[in-house]
C-alpha cells in the first residue's frame, strides 16, 4: 500500500466558497436592481437545465486538471455522444439503455485514447486532446449534415424535461455525479493519487504511485462525463 493512500484529503480552500457566495449575492442584487424577481421559478429551472450540461463537463474536467492534465476534446465528445445516442435510440424507448451503454463505451474509448497519448507517447495534453477533438469534428462534419436520429420519448420526458418538484431530473443527475466525484477524490486511493500526481509527478512516482494509470483513468472519467452531457443534450433536443 502506498504511503500516499494514507494521507488525508486536501480540504477545500475557504476562499472558493467566499467567492461563490459573493458572486451569488451580487447576481441577486443586479437582478433586483433591474426590477426582476429574486426567485422566478421558470428562470431558476432554465438555469438549472443549463447548469446540468455544463456541470457534467466541469466535473470531468476537474479530474484531469487535478492530475495536471487537460482535455480539449470534450466539446466534440459531447457532439459525438449526442449523435450516437439519437442514432441508437431512433425513437425507440426499448433502445434507451443500449444507447446509454454505447455512449459511455464510445466516450470512454476517446478518453482512453487521450490518456494513452498523454502518458505513453508523452504528447502534450493540449496538443493531444485538441488533435483528438479535431479528428472527431472532421468525422462529424464529413459524415453528417443534420439530425441523424430521434431520441426516445421516454428519455426526453425523464431526463430532458421531467422535474422532481421544482428541480429538474437532469440537475439531480449532476448532483449525483458531483457527489461520486467528491467521494472518489476525498475517500479513495485513486483520488489521493490523482492529487499527488498533479502536485508533483516525480514525488508521486517515487512514492509508489503509478502515474500513467492514474492519468489515463482521469481522462476516461472526463470523457464519460462529457458522454453523459451528450445524452442529456440528446434528451433536450429530441434528436
Amino acid at each position: 500500500m502506498s504511503a500516499l493512500s494514507l494521507l488525508p484529503a486536501r480540504r477545500p480552500v475557504p476562499g472558493v466558497f467566499v467567492a461563490l457566495t459573493l458572486t451569488l449575492t451580487i447576481g441577486w442584487l443586479v437582478v433586483l436592481l433591474d426590477g426582476g424577481q429574486l426567485f422566478n421559478q421558470s428562470t431558476t429551472v432554465s438555469l438549472l437545465h443549463v447548469a446540468a450540461g455544463l456541470g457534467l463537463v466541469a466535473v470531468g474536467q476537474t479530474l484531469v486538471i487535478l492530475g495536471g492534465s487537460l482535455d480539449l476534446s470534450v466539446a466534440y465528445v459531447i457532439s459525438l455522444s449526442t449523435l450516437v445516442a439519437a442514432e441508437t435510440m431512433n425513437g425507440s424507448d426499448g433502445a434507451v439503455l443500449p444507447a446509454i451503454g454505447l455512449v459511455l463505451v464510445v466516450s470512454a474509448g476517446v478518453g482512453l485514447l487521450n490518456g494513452i497519448l498523454v502518458t505513453r507517447f508523452r504528447v502534450n495534453a493540449f496538443i493531444a486532446t485538441l488533435g483528438v477533438g479535431l479528428l472527431l469534428k472532421g468525422y462529424l462534419d464529413n459524415g453528417y449534415d443534420g439530425p441523424a436520429g430521434t431520441t426516445a420519448p421516454a428519455l426526453v420526458q425523464a431526463l430532458g424535461y421531467q422535474r422532481v418538484g421544482p428541480v429538474p431530473v437532469s440537475f439531480l443527475l449532476l448532483v449525483a455525479v458531483t457527489a461520486a466525484a467528491w467521494f472518489a477524490l476525498s475517500r479513495t486511493r485513486f483520488g489521493h493519487h490523482l492529487v499527488a500526481v498533479g502536485g508533483d509527478p516525480e514525488v508521486a512516482r517515487l512514492s509508489g504511485v503509478r502515474n500513467d494509470r492514474v492519468l489515463v483513468t482521469a481522462h476516461v472519467l472526463c470523457s464519460m462525463c462529457a458522454g453523459l452531457a451528450g445524452i442529456y443534450l440528446a434528451s433536450r433536443l429530441g434528436s
